[in-house]
This record gives C-alpha cells, sequence and structure tokens, in this order.
C-alpha cells in the first residue's frame, strides 16, 4: 500500500499464533470498515474475534479524533507479527524432553480516509 494509516489500533501479545491471524488480516485489507466489521463477525475463527475488538478500537480512536462517518474509513494497514513464546518442556520416552512453544503475535489495524486513496483502483467493495 501507498498509504500511511490516519487512525491505527494495536493489539499486543494476544494469545494466538500469528499463522493463524495472518489469512484473516489479508482478508480485511483495502475493505471500508464497516463491510470489514461484517465480515469479522460471521466468521467462526477465534482469530476474528481479536481482530474484531482491534478494528473497533481503530474506528474508536478516528471517532474519538473527530471522524464522524467511522464505517466509511478504508482498511489500509492490517498485519500480524509474531510475538514472544513461552517455552515449555514437555517429558517424552526414555528422559527427553520436546520444547512447546505457545505462541503470540501482536495485531495491528490502521484505517484511513478514502479521500486519501492513492491506490490504483481504489477500495475493494465486497
Amino acid at each position: 500500500m501507498l498509504m500511511t494509516p490516519d487512525y491505527r489500533a494495536t493489539h499486543r501479545f494476544a494469545r494466538i499464533s500469528v499463522r493463524k491471524v495472518r489469512p484473516l488480516l489479508d482478508l480485511i485489507r483495502g475493505h471500508y470498515a464497516d463491510d470489514a466489521l461484517d465480515m469479522l463477525k460471521y466468521m467462526p475463527h477465534r482469530g476474528a474475534r481479536l481482530i474484531e475488538q482491534v478494528l473497533k478500537s481503530a474506528m474508536a480512536n478516528a471517532e474519538d479524533k473527530g471522524i464522524r462517518n467511522v464505517g466509511e474509513l478504508i482498511v489500509v494497514d492490517a498485519h500480524g507479527d509474531g510475538g514472544p513464546m513461552f517455552k515449555r518442556l514437555m517429558p517424552r520416552a526414555r528422559g527427553m524432553a520436546y520444547l512447546i512453544r505457545r505462541r503470540s503475535c501482536h495485531i495491528a489495524i490502521g484505517l484511513s480516509d478514502p479521500a486519501n486513496w492513492i491506490g490504483s483502483e481504489g477500495p475493494s467493495s465486497s
């Protein structure tokens, strides 16, 4: 994307793997905020609930800064980065131990005004 988001929100240290969150973030990137919220609302994934909260927070941040129609903002930045891992040992046969990695991630969503959209075809309609 060629834009920097005007309004953003993050959820750091979310207790879910980033591999489970990235496909959902790819799905909402480039859509209007209302459409993205509707898409996430009816998804059965646990990660969709976390992303939905972050998106609502970004919309509330925009509303706090004086934007009236927050539903018409565009999701220009939606990414997930890997966070720290809890490392645990699981006992295995013959005295060995396997490492269990409990992964976490950082979810970030940025919204921008459609008047500032620099993309070639504009926001996705579906």
